[in-house]
């Protein structure tokens, strides 16, 4: 039997039962994991279905075994069962490891009396055999004539089994006898309580397995073979396909554990236009996207669950590697071209508000493979897909969906759960086919504006705002693609910022660390706009400061203002894990939502109120409401900068005085103080002395003459890349021996190869992460500062090396496995790029 055989609701089940923390897979041996054979000495398992139990076994978090009547000794003896599936025989009253049960006298006397009864009881009779076992007595039947067998189980029945301490367990041709608690249930129980799991999956063909399905709940899965009145909730015919279950449990099990082959996370291309961003592979898989919002639940997430989560590939129909991908000059329009192939991919412009319209054109002189498999809500809610004329509608979504796809032939399959289309197109050298997913609409009628039409207005519209920019000449292309990246992460409708594309991509493969990073952080939105007015574009700027006040007129002061909000600038609701999704390169939990959202972080406000003063410097101006919210950011700075925090980085444990939030504290009193004096606005008469309070404090409290450096924070000598900020914001002079020093500190200690490190000390978060390409920039910075020319070149050449073939960065870089993590595209690391490829032009 095929995987495509099994009952579509197994199948469904199966996927499901995959995706458990901790798994427990048991069967039975006779008629489950070996045919039912005339001589039972002759009864060898599967070797397909061995195979995979093994193969099962060496999988994390996941526990094989089989539970069968027949003694331990002569389990282990005929299944030649691999040492990983544990064995428990009798019943459950025979284990291979620990737990062993050990008859004391009574039951020693008991089996005995039992073995004597029986000798006599089956002496004549024709065909009958007993099994002893250590803690009980088979009578098999098969073998005998119909009435012997009958008159012999009647027996046993009416006599030993009714004795007191006698368990007993009947079978099909079988009755044990046993002077201990023993049935497969019982056993099912001791295993799970054992390895702590989260759900079974339980297979057998015989009555005594009856008893494991009763003990089967919640998410636990019972699988009854051959025919016959049963507890368990699904069926197969043999036990050939006992094997089938199993290979489709494997595969369905390992891709969830360690994901499929993950595409290096430096080389996915974003898409966006302005409202929305999705990412496509190096060949073409459209493996992330999100809909209505970006910070939305996922349609395809293929990059966190594999094709399995939601995916829309197209390739050749002979399949082979591509030969490059490319950005068109200046645009977010994306090209990904085999010998006889292009796929050109952008996100329309011209679409009405709470509409995501993506674009594929598919041209060449070769046939090509198109498959479309959405899984809205992160493939948590059943989808079927309705083929017509136009197209493609996709059935059992709260958000409308649709494929315009005018003439292509579509196959549609099932999972069980999910359907998946697929088709051959046949495209010419001039009649390109134009595949349109068009979310947040129910229309498959013709688009009135001319597909070549759209891409050139979505791609002046890019090219056009790129040209207005200043651009530096220090690696003005990558430059270039940074400012694209960055105003790609841009959402207009609401004017907030999202800090990356993504969420979860691990800062340590098959790590804990993979955070959501979709929303707009205060800082992050702050330090981006900030980045976009250096190179000559204020309407970003003007957006989120827009944005800000929204944010700041549903609170009493800035005071209450949270870390973080999302996209429409509404607080985030808790953070929740997608247990279902394996994570990228098995690297798991997926999480949905930030904890630091709870955080008290009182750095934000000194980047808000930094981008405030460079605004109002380019433009010339200072607004009364941009004026009124830096008056009321100095105010809570007033209140509360001697308080600890959460600081930056956002620990996820107490908090602590940490010198780069104090240093922010002191950048809004002085940014406010700058702003007062170049614009003539009256200002609290108390903030030159508090300027001058904050930096005692700081330079008092920050120094460490243990360390010979500013540390982290004031109780600690742990080092941290944020305390460089001490000079790079102007707090102390960078001629200053002792921002010196620590700049050479921070080096000695964070810096490995081509990247820097937050920091050292132990965050109270499992494993470890990468180098933060956003702390190289600073390093850069601060070597320019230090008058260190070489070594800020020399690092920004590594900087740059590590972008991807189309010029993203993710956050993070791990320079011993050479490799990139974290979430992708990474505002800070463009962000921090830019401002480097400036001050090394200067």
């Amino acid at each position: 039997m095929t995987a495509e055989a099994l009952p579509a609701e197994l199948r469904r089940a199966l996927v499901q039962l995959a995706r458990t923390p901790r798994l427990l897979v048991a069967c039975d041996y006779d008629g489950t994991l070996a045919p039912i054979v005339e001589d039972p000495e002759k009864a060898r398992p599967s070797p397909e279905s061995v195979g995979a139990l093994r193969s099962l076994a060496g999988l994390h978090e996941t526990t094989t075994a089989v539970i069968s009547g027949r003694a331990l000794r002569d389990l282990a003896a005929l299944s030649r069962l691999p040492a990983e599936v544990h064995l428990v025989g009798s019943h459950g009253s025979e284990f291979d490891v620990g737990f062993v049960h050990a008859l004391d006298a009574e039951a020693k006397d008991l089996r005995r009396r039992l073995e004597s009864t029986l000798d006599t009881l089956v002496a004549d009779a024709e065909g009958v055999h007993l099994e002893v076992k250590p803690a009980s007595i088979a009578v098999h039947v098969r073998r005998a004539p119909s009435d012997v067998a009958e008159r012999v189980l009647n027996a046993v029945r009416t006599g030993p089994a009714v004795w007191d301490g006698v368990q007993v367990t009947e079978g099909k041709a079988v009755i044990e006898l046993a002077v201990v608690q023993t049935d497969k249930g019982h056993a099912l129980d001791v295993l799970r309580h054992q390895v702590g799991a989260t759900a079974a999956v339980f297979l057998g063909d015989d009555v005594t397995d009856e008893k494991a399905f009763a003990r089967l709940t919640g998410p636990d899965l019972g699988i009854h073979v051959g025919a016959g009145e049963t507890l368990a909730g699904h069926r197969i015919d043999s036990a050939s396909d006992v094997a089938t279950v199993l290979a489709v449990l494997l595969e369905e099990r390992r891709t969830w554990l360690y994901g499929e082959q993950a595409t290096p996370i430096e080389r996915l291309t974003m898409l966006a236009n302005e409202r929305s961003v999705a990412l496509v592979t190096p060949d073409a898989r459209v493996s992330w996207l999100c809909h209505p919002e970006p910070d939305s639940a996922a349609i395809f997430a293929d990059l966190l669950g594999g094709p399995s989560a939601g995916v829309f590939s197209i390739k050749p129909e002979r399949n082979g590697l591509p030969l490059g991908q490319r950005y068109l000059p200046g645009t977010m329009t994306v090209e990904t071209r085999w010998s006889r192939l292009l796929v050109t991919d952008y996100l329309d412009h011209g679409t009405a508000p709470h509409r995501t319209d993506l674009m594929r054109v598919v041209s060449g002189s070769t046939t090509a493979k198109v498959e479309f498999a959405p899984r809205p809500e992160f493939g948590q809610v059943p989808v079927r897909l309705v083929v017509e004329d136009a197209g493609l509608r996709v059935v059992g979504t709260s958000e409308p969906i649709v494929l315009r796809a005018p003439g292509v032939r579509w196959r549609i399959t099932s999972d069980g759960m999910h359907e998946t289309a697929t088709a051959v197109l046949e495209p010419g050298p001039d009649t390109p086919i134009v595949l349109e997913l068009r979310c947040g609409s129910d229309d498959l009628s013709a688009n009135p504006v001319p597909e070549p039409e759209r891409r050139l207005r979505s791609g002046t519209y890019w090219s056009g705002w790129l040209g207005e920019l200043t651009l530096p000449m220090v690696e003005r292309d990558l430059v270039a693609r940074s400012a694209l990246t960055l105003r790609g992460l841009c959402h207009s409708e609401s004017g907030s910022i999202m800090a990356a594309a993504t969420t979860s991509l691990p800062e340590e493969l098959g790590g804990v660390r993979n955070w959501d990073y979709r929303y707009c952080w205060l800082r992050d939105g702050a330090l981006t706009a900030q980045s976009l007015v250096s190179l000559g574009s204020t309407a970003e700027a003007e957006a989120f400061l827009s944005w800000m006040h929204g944010v700041l007129s549903t609170l009493p002061g800035p005071e209450r203002l949270h870390p973080l909000y999302t996209l429409r600038g509404t607080p985030l609701g808790p953070e929740a894990v997608i247990d279902t999704l394996p994570g990228y390169a098995g690297s798991r939990p997926v999480r949905v939502g930030n904890l630091a959202n709870q955080q008290v972080q009182l750095d934000v406000f000194g980047p808000v109120v930094d981008l405030v003063a460079q605004l109002a410097k380019t433009r010339g101006t200072l607004t009364d409401a941009d004026w009124a919210m830096v008056n009321a950011m100095a105010e809570a700075v007033a209140r509360r900068w001697h308080e600890p925090d959460h600081g930056i980085w956002e620990e996820r444990h107490a908090p602590r005085h940490n010198v780069y939030s104090k240093v922010m504290c002191w950048v809004t009193i002085d940014r406010a103080l700058r702003l007062a004096e170049t614009f003539g606005r009256e200002h609290d008469p108390s903030w030159p002395a508090l300027r001058d309070t904050i930096a005692s404090d700081v330079l008092t409290n920050g120094w460490n003459e243990e360390v010979g450096a500013f540390t982290t924070a004031y109780d600690g000598t742990d080092l941290d890349a944020a305390a460089l900020h001490i000079g790079l914001a102007g707090l102390i002079d960078p001629a200053d021996e002792r921002f010196q020093a620590t700049v050479t500190a921070i080096e000695a200690e964070l810096r490995s190869g081509s990247t820097v490190y937050r920091y050292r000390r132990d965050d109270g978060l499992p494993g470890g992460e990468g180098g933060f390409h956003l702390c190289a920039a600073w390093m850069i910075e601060a070597y320019l500062l230090t008058g260190r020319r070489t070594e800020a070149e020399e690092l920004f050449a590594q900087l740059v090396d590590c972008a991807g073939p189309t010029g993203l960065l993710p956050e993070e870089y791990d320079p011993i496995a050479e490799r990139s993590l974290g979430n992708h595209p990474q505002a800070y690391s463009h962000l921090g790029l830019v401002r480097c490829a400036q001050l090394l032009s200067g």
